[in-house]
């Protein structure tokens, strides 16, 4: 079938113009201004369907199925009648919106992140979207950037694990299924490491933390099968990588045998110019091609530059027939040339259904993450009145987070309805948006629950802040309802970890909710009044100040480490240098013991098991994430005190236990040596079956 497919394409090749395979190249934008005869001219090979929802923020109409069969139409008008890709950002659920990727991690479920992913395809192919720009696949250790809410954040293991999940649910067993999307890996690579946490800045990384830190979640991704990935706005190491042909030509294809194509990210071609490699477009657009920069995205140099590079012979046939042969081969697999149309009647059946908006909820359920809460404050029973405070009260569309382009207000409940809606019989729930209204009432009632955070339009693409403190006013307004003594609880919209040292320390229970989609207000009133206990992780490290950041759980040990006795030891003089939280933390509503940890051999060869008791030692039923995590001590090179290798999911009843197993296999030791290859070392290591990453059972072993 494959070598069937890769003769049709080589036969198309062979009848193209020089201009109709440089048109394959070009990506414009689907403004209404685009001229129609460059689609039955052959000269745009996709559209971006962006219409005015850049960088994530706002809400624009993606069109629908009889406007993407316009757009196909006028394609198949041209001479060979090859048929567009249409793509849009679908990052997190078309117009059922799920919660924010970096929500979606917190859950420790791929399984949950794929059917959210295959929901999101249905959706958008029934609007005759056929490729998403998703998944991100970043490793952000500095929640400053405002694009770690786009991704499943700092650790590469469960991004890998996330990044396949997220592939399959997007693409499916077939590509060409009416209901399955192209899915694009992005941003390819190092974009997380962006200097300050600045969007777009330069980025230093050394090829051993590119190798076992950032690539990985790509690595996964390629192979799972995705179609398509995107290159980063970051220069890394002194090349951008839109024209970095190591990564994109000798890593992606060589090593990994990647097929698929790659696209810029918006106008990063011409962007070449302003990094200062490239003296104007027609010299970008070679470096970009001659790396392996399949598609441009938007700024048109591709196709304004590279038939005149051909002539003057810059470019070759063979560079052009390459890129060209790439982007035919995945409409091919997109089943395009046989189904360019979508049947708009599937829209009414696909869209917005009652299984899509059950599946959000459960995964806005799962991906909230109980922080605190003492005596046993969450879930709130027994109070008569309880007042709901703060500037999400009446959140709506503020649920949905960045990167929703399709979601619509309408969809969603009101957030103080849902809550009132959730509330026992018998309780009055009242409401203040202000503070001065919420202290007038907090003497009339028995709890209090401030609903506070950051909007969504302060996450996302070029959303970096100097500060992780709540938004401005909100701190003193905690600490005025904190100072009145009632039980107090505070639940977080975010999209990156905020630095709410003060405020976990005056509430009696904390719910970071994140931005958790159009059906958060209903899983916020199941995990509030009781009807399901949370069992989210944190994903990422919750740091005390912003001035801690880059922080992140897998770090080097250094030669003075914490640990060590003595003044002159890492650390700072203002604070103490663990974090506030660390990855992989969460609470439930119940306890759970671990106990009789067993590692089945003294040396590794091959495989050995890992395993230990879970027990369920509380009154309510409950969910924990085990998690399985690693240190070599010796190495070539250093390397960090824990590393993810493992999670699992045990639901337990009260007083029930089980026994948790991990197979741990010689390759999941590999790291990058000191000599540049990648394998494994003899030596000693350190095991942990754990709730997070700086506690659990510890045993040992040698390989």
């Amino acid at each position: 079938m494959q070598q069937a497919t890769d003769s049709s394409i080589n036969e198309l090749i062979y009848q193209m113009t020089l201009e109709e395979k440089i048109g394959q190249l070009n990506q414009p934008n689907a403004s209404p201004d685009l001229n129609p005869d460059l689609l039955r001219q052959g000269s745009i090979g996709s559209l971006l369907n962006a219409s005015g929802a850049l960088t994530g923020q706002g809400f624009s109409d993606s069109g629908n199925a009889d406007i993407s069969n316009h757009f196909q139409k006028l394609a198949l008008e041209s001479r060979l009648k090859i048929p567009l890709i249409i793509g849009r950002d679908v990052i997190h659920g078309f117009r059922t919106v799920f919660p924010i990727p970096l929500a979606q991690a917190a859950a420790f479920n791929p399984d949950l992140a794929g059917e959210a992913a295959s929901v999101a395809a249905r959706e958008a192919t029934a609007s005759g979207i056929k490729w998403t720009f998703a998944p991100m696949l970043d490793i952000a250790r500095d929640p400053r950037w405002g694009r770690v809410a786009e991704g499943n954040g700092e650790d590469p293991f469960l991004g890998a694990q996330l990044a396949s999940a997220i592939v399959k649910g997007y693409q499916g067993d077939n590509l060409a299924a009416p209901d399955k999307l192209v899915a694009c890996a992005k941003h390819y690579v190092g974009y997380g490491a962006a200097e300050g946490g600045r969007d777009y800045e330069n980025g230093e990384i050394s090829e051993p933390t590119l190798r076992d830190v950032y690539l990985p979640p790509f690595h996964a991704a390629v192979k799972a099968g995705i179609g398509t990935l995107m290159s980063a706005f970051i220069d890394m190491n002194g090349i951008p990588a839109t024209a970095n042909r190591r990564l994109l030509t000798n890593v992606l294809r060589g090593e990994w045998g990647f097929d698929g194509f790659v696209v810029s990210d918006w106008e990063s071609v011409r962007e070449l110019t302003h990094h200062g490699i490239a003296e104007d477009d027609a010299h970008a657009a070679r470096l970009a091609l001659q790396a392996g920069l399949d598609m441009d995205m938007v700024d048109g140099v591709y196709l304004d530059t590279l038939g005149e590079s051909f002539q003057q012979g810059k470019i070759s046939m063979e560079e052009l027939d390459e890129a060209v042969r790439r982007i035919l081969r995945i409409k091919h697999r997109a089943g395009l040339f046989d189904q360019p149309f979508t049947d708009p009647s599937r829209a009414s059946r696909d869209i917005l259904t009652p299984e899509a908006r059950a599946l959000a909820r459960q995964a806005a359920v799962q991906s909230m993450v109980l922080l605190k809460n003492e005596h046993q404050l969450l879930p709130l029973q027994g109070f008569h009145r309880i007042l709901m405070a703060g500037n999400f009260i009446h959140a709506r569309a503020e649920l949905f987070g960045t990167w929703t382009a399709d979601g619509r207000v309408e969809d969603v409940t009101p957030l103080d309805e849902s809550l009132r809606q959730a509330a026992p019989q018998g309780t009055e729930v009242w409401f203040a948006d202000t503070p001065d209204l919420a202290l007038n009432l907090a003497h009339h009632v028995d709890a209090v629950v401030l609903l506070l955070g950051e909007h969504p339009s302060r996450s996302g693409e070029n959303c970096n802040v100097s500060d992780l403190s709540l938004p401005p006013g909100q701190a003193e307004f905690v600490d005025r309802m904190a100072a009145l003594g009632k039980p107090l609880v505070l639940v977080v919209f975010a999209g990156r970890p905020l630095a709410i040292t003060r405020q976990l320390a005056q509430a009696d229970a904390v719910l970071y909710a994140w931005h958790p989609g159009l059906e958060g207000g209903a899983a916020l009133g199941d995990l509030i009044f009781g009807q399901a206990s949370p069992s989210g992780r944190l994903p990422i490290t919750l740091p005390r100040a912003t001035g801690q950041v880059p922080i992140y759980y897998n770090h080097k040990n250094s030669g003075r480490p914490l640990t060590t006795d003595g003044q002159f030891r890492t650390r700072y003089l203002d604070l103490p240098t663990a974090p506030l939280l660390p990855f992989g933390y969460g609470l439930t509503y119940t306890q759970f013991e671990y106990t009789n940890l067993k590692v089945s051999h003294a040396t590794l060869r091959g495989s050995l098991e890992v395993s230990a008791d879970i027990t369920n030692t509380g009154a309510r039923a409950g969910v924990e994430i085990v998690q399985l995590y690693v240190r070599d001590l010796i190495g070539s090179l250093t390397r960090p005190v824990r590393e993810l290798k493992g999670f699992q999911r045990a639901a337990l009843q009260s007083g029930e236990s089980c026994r948790v197993s991990f197979t741990l296999r010689e390759e999941d030791l590999a790291f990058t040596r000191a000599d540049g290859t990648c394998g494994v070392e003899p030596g000693s290591f350190h095991v942990w079956i754990a709730p997070d990453s700086q506690r659990g059972l510890q045993g040992e072993f040698r390989l």
